[in-house]
């Protein structure tokens, strides 16, 4: 998982990464391996940019430059799978900081592959709002700390957020059926007014459920229906 934070949006009007997070899952299980960096962008950040991130340039006088951080991170990220959310801007940004140290350092597209998670959440919920702060509220991904963005934060929210959308947690496609096999509306029926109606569960069908939430267990490393049922 990785997220920047920069001193404006225009990667190519001169814009610079300040600050960069990067969190390591390795078969959907975080491995304890994280990068963080300021950097000193040695230009000045823009209003609208420090609203968002909270970060000034006073803050990063003694930081390093992207020159001191540049080996370290590429060795991080090279040969994995980078998830980002909106992954042009923030490969945008990593490309035009390697150009210009040199060119022959290549595009990140070319020792790492990218999956967008943006483009994934709105196939997953299409005409729904995809914000990082958007998927957390829907997944029940506490970003209660997130009064700024943080590339770190917001590396490890997105592991949560990722983990969430692809472990069958979303769409399992699951139906509620009576005792005569016909399948109830769970959309609908969970928006009826007044009570909803009980439904025989047969032992067969509780080892089947159960069955279901180990495996999304394994698969996301927790399943939101334990929360329901402790509560």
């Amino acid at each position: 998982m990785l997220d920047t934070e920069t001193t404006g949006l225009n990667a190519e009007a001169g814009h610079r990464i300040i600050e960069v997070g990067c969190v390591e899952l390795d078969d959907r299980a975080y491995t304890g391996r994280t990068l963080h960096r300021y950097i000193n962008p040695q230009r000045e950040i823009e209003a609208g940019a420090q609203d968002v991130h909270g970060i000034t340039s006073e803050q990063l006088a003694d930081a390093p430059l992207f020159a001191e951080v540049a080996d370290e991170l590429r060795e991080f990220i090279a040969d994995s799978e980078l998830i980002i959310h909106n992954a042009p801007f923030d490969v945008g940004f990593l490309d035009a900081e390697y150009k210009r140290l040199d060119a022959a350092h290549g595009s990140v597209g070319e020792w790492a592959t990218v999956l967008d998670t943006l483009l994934l959440a709105r196939d997953t919920y299409p005409g729904q709002a995809n914000s990082l702060d958007a998927l957390c509220r829907r997944l029940n991904v506490d970003n209660s700390g997130r009064e700024y963005h943080g590339a770190l934060l917001d590396a490890q929210l997105l592991a949560e957020v990722y983990l969430s959308m692809t472990g069958g947690q979303v769409a399992l496609g699951l139906e509620a059926r009576s005792k005569a096999g016909a399948a109830l509306d769970v959309s609908r029926s969970s928006t009826r007014r007044g009570p909803l109606p009980a439904v025989a569960v047969s032992p067969e069908e509780r080892t089947a459920h159960q069955a279901r939430l180990a495996m999304i267990r394994e698969k996301a490393g927790r399943c939101l229906w334990d929360k329901i049922a402790d509560s």
